[in-house]
């Protein structure tokens, strides 16, 4: 079984400043959108220049964090952030949501769109296939802090990580059932689980962009990039969540699926029906 590193979550401590791996992440997240964004305006494939860009960034990266933080105090702990409301602006200790970050920046993109009247499924097709390498920096930024650690599995597999900071995790199940889990907890003082992190990584970013940067490639019906994103996300985080760790203030919701997939289902409907609209709309 492989042990997590333990990283200081701190890259540079600058006195009372510091700078954190996962903002880190975040930076070089915008820095590829940027860069993306400009080979595909010098590819004369997009309405948007070089200058419109410069300007969506600023829209994006508030929709982003402003959407992706109080999507999390609403999906996730909302009771917590309501008796403790100073705790939602404490962004740098983690807490963002996907989701909600999806939803603060379509509302980025339709301000922006009414702005420079450009159609909005224009600005978003053209959004789509640069997110997802934002997305896997993201989740190395997770990694790195040692947070949304996957469930437990097997110690012999050999993708098997145990995660200091899941140590509270590991003792209570090593309480609810001592046979299976209590040799393993005596020899590594951890539990092996998945290092979902990596996985959506490789799924969520990797591979959903390696699809999206092929399928734009060519002229698309209006919209349907757009459809694909949703559909491909949604997939690969239901697909993900089967083995990352519930939330231990949710678990697993009705039908034994997680807070993560109730909000990925409609993504992957809105994304198969979209998508097959849009191609017909267009024929």
């Amino acid at each position: 079984m492989m042990i997590h590193p333990n990283f200081d979550p701190v890259l540079v401590h600058l006195g009372p400043l510091a700078i954190r791996w996962y903002a880190l992440s975040y930076i070089v997240g915008f820095c590829l959108f940027i860069w993306l964004g400009r080979k595909r305006i010098k590819g004369g494939q997009s309405v948007f220049t070089n200058e419109t860009l410069d300007d969506f960034i600023t829209w994006g990266v508030l929709g982003v964090i402003l959407g992706g933080r109080l999507g999390y105090v609403l999906f996730y702990q909302s009771a917590f952030y309501l008796n403790h409301p100073l705790e939602i602006l404490k962004v740098w200790q983690g807490g963002m949501s996907f989701h909600g970050g999806f939803v603060g920046v379509l509302v980025a993109m339709w301000l922006f769109a009414r702005k420079h009247r450009i159609k909005f499924w224009a600005v978003a097709d053209f959004v789509a296939p640069l997110v997802p390498l934002g997305l896997a920096c993201g989740r190395i930024g997770n990694f790195i802090n040692g947070e949304l650690w996957g469930r437990v599995t097997s110690v012999d597999a050999f993708w098997a990580m145990g995660f200091p900071h899941a140590r509270e995790n590991d003792v209570m199940l090593v309480m609810q059932d001592p046979q299976k889990w209590l040799p393993v907890w005596e020899k590594f003082q951890m539990l092996p689980r998945h290092p979902s992190q990596l996985y959506e990584f490789i799924l969520e970013g990797i591979v959903l962009f390696v699809i999206m940067w092929l399928f734009t490639k060519k002229p698309r019906p209006l919209g349907q990039a757009s459809m694909l994103f949703l559909l491909g996300y949604g997939v690969f985080r239901f697909i993900v969540e089967y083995a990352r760790e519930p939330d231990d203030f949710l678990g697993l919701l009705a039908m034994h699926m997680s807070m993560g997939q109730w909000l990925s289902l409609p993504m992957i409907v809105i994304g198969v029906i979209g998508f097959v609209y849009a191609g017909r709309k267009a024929k």
